[in-house]
């Protein structure tokens, strides 16, 4: 198949629903980890044509929902340097901090702007010698190189007025610590675009060590469907392993040019995630020889610790625990128009999903 269009096709998806009931056996618990992945499958209605025997638990694949409220509560720091210029995704201006938001700084004044990638960023350092520029770097594998390769270009071009506040993360590490904890999975969704990047040796552990399924899917609902039976194909066989179902784009050994990016200005450290805690090795920091673009060392900060949003469940539904309809907040006093957690502000957010799909 070679169009989208394709791989919407009602009588494809319900020909790999009817193979998934007939396969399906065992009582078996998935988790999809991008939030991309948990659109589709409420945007397309798959879980009604799932048999019952499978459970879908979302997890912690929404960049946004898992910036710290630390990272939330630095960057409103950030922005109240003298002559300091803020630049971020959209998606970050309004996510709660502890006690403001980027949206409510910039309409308190400080210069808070929008980019729609890293480059915009360097852009506006190269057009505003002698102020700081401050880049929120969010995001998983899948944008940590574009962040890598402006803080290369920086350093070329001797671009000295440049900073990235680095939240960004790696997959594999949380993937494994909700296992760690206890939480019931058997196989995961694992994320197109993330993979697109790393190769698939990054999950090697979860099918050796862990026993897990691994099945990296697109976006579309014959691709989630298809991953869904091939997970199941795995459990009733008794062989987790790792498997593309997203060939179309994955190669296992992803794309080296921006891998090596990757590899080139970050090294990995213990980071937070919201509602997680720490997790070992899970975070990028700029490397040593790129400590002049390193936010945190040319200007550090001290900020206190932050106070979660009363009532919010936000971390129990990043780890698969919980889901939004058991928040006492959610669609009532908890909405996408005026959000308390991180959950229901951005897109990809399940709160948000399901908010948005919850007829």
């Amino acid at each position: 198949m070679k169009y989208i269009d394709e791989y919407r096709k009602k009588d494809l998806i319900l020909a790999v629903s009817e193979e998934l009931k007939r396969v399906s056996t065992k009582e078996i618990t998935l988790m999809e980890v991008c939030g991309g992945h948990t659109m589709a499958i409420h945007r397309f209605g798959l879980q009604m044509l799932l048999p019952p025997s499978i459970r879908l638990l979302s997890g912690p694949g929404c960049p946004v929902c898992v910036s710290s409220q630390h990272f939330l509560d630095t960057a409103i720091a950030y922005s109240k340097v003298p002559g300091s210029i803020i630049t971020t995704y959209g998606d970050l201006i309004r996510v709660p901090g502890s006690v403001s938001s980027l949206e409510k700084e910039k309409a308190n004044g400080e210069d808070i702007r929008i980019v729609y990638s890293v480059m915009d960023s360097l852009e506006i350092a190269k057009k505003n010698q002698g102020r700081p520029v401050f880049f929120l770097g969010i995001g998983f594998e899948t944008t940590a190189p574009a962040t890598a390769a402006a803080i290369v270009q920086a350093k070329t071009e001797n671009i000295n007025n440049f900073f990235v506040l680095s939240a960004h993360k790696v997959m594999p590490p949380v993937m494994k610590a909700l296992v760690d904890e206890g939480v019931k999975i058997d196989g995961f969704i694992a994320p197109g675009h993330v993979t697109a990047i790393t190769g698939t040796a990054i999950y090697n552990d979860l099918a050796t060590v862990y026993r897990l399924g691994v099945v990296v899917a697109g976006f579309e609902p014959v691709d989630m469907m298809q991953a869904i039976l091939m997970l199941s194909r795995q459990m009733e066989a008794g062989e987790p392993k790792v498997e593309i179902q997203y060939k179309r784009i994955v190669h296992p050994e992803g794309n080296p040019i921006a891998a090596g990016f990757l590899t080139r200005v970050f090294e990995p450290r213990d980071d937070r995630w919201r509602g997680l805690g720490i997790i070992p090795s899970s975070g990028l920091k700029i490397r040593d020889e790129f400590s002049a673009f390193d936010a945190e060392k040319t200007y550090p900060l001290t900020v206190p610790e932050p106070t979660d949003p009363k009532g919010c469940i936000c971390g129990s539904i990043l780890r698969g625990l919980k889901t939004p309809n058991d928040c006492g907040l959610f669609a009532t006093r908890c909405t996408p128009a005026d959000p308390v957690g991180a959950c229901m502000v951005s897109g990809e957010g399940t709160c948000a999903t399901y908010y948005k799909y919850r007829s």
